[in-house]
């Protein structure tokens, strides 16, 4: 694929060797003072699912606490089954178009709010809470490290010595699964998501790890 010169092609070449070819990108049609753009990689055998990245989140630093340095630039990715329908036809139905949505609005959270992102920080999609289409009940984010084969090598890209992007896997929660992290932690919330086998890609259809049953957990 024929990419743009400079900042924005060492991203492309960094998904390209760790995540496999960028086969589309839908570019940003009215941009703010910055662009994010979004890489789809398409499915493939060892990877069968898509890979959707931004491209342009970490063009501007996050608003880090001290200490945090390091972790100024970032951006962000989702995976989207085999059979999700991606053209522009299908983004008319917010059913599909929706996972696009988390990534520009996630992508520009921190640079709107003067905050950032890091492991396990949770967004919220909305102010108060939604869902993000009437058959995704889910109604936030978690991010994550992202599943590739060499994980800390695709984590950490260095643009310069003061500049290293990072890269973070979005994973939808419902509305019960971010209460109970508020409440108990990340660290027993992953564990009850690997306790249900969830995936690194969306399934709309899984089940609430957190859902009540008999009045308790």
């Amino acid at each position: 694929m024929d990419h743009s010169t400079g900042y924005s092609e060492q991203i492309y070449n960094h998904v390209e060797k760790h995540v496999g070819t960028i086969n589309n990108v839908y570019k940003e049609i009215v941009p703010d003072h910055y662009t994010v753009d979004i890489l789809v990689v398409n499915p493939t055998p060892k990877r069968n699912y898509y890979t959707l990245i931004t491209s342009g989140m970490s063009a501007l630093p996050m608003t880090v606490p001290e200490g945090a340095e390091e972790y100024r630039h970032a951006e962000v990715m989702i995976c989207l089954p085999p059979s999700w329908k991606l053209s522009d036809e299908a983004f008319k139905d917010e059913r599909n178009y929706w996972p696009i949505r988390a990534l520009k609005v996630i992508a520009k959270f921190p640079h709107e709010y003067n905050t950032w992102l890091y492991f396990w920080h949770t967004v919220a999609n909305g102010n108060p809470a939604k869902a993000y289409s009437d058959d995704a009940l889910f109604q936030g984010m978690l991010l994550l490290l992202p599943e590739v084969e060499d994980k800390g090598g695709f984590f950490n890209l260095n643009i310069s010595d003061e500049k290293v992007v990072h890269f973070y896997n979005l994973f939808p929660l419902y509305a019960e699964e971010v209460d109970y992290k508020l409440k108990n932690g990340e660290e027993a919330l992953i564990n009850k998501l690997f306790k249900e086998g969830v995936s690194e890609f969306v399934d709309i259809s899984r089940k609430n790890s957190c859902k009540k049953k008999w009045g308790l957990f």
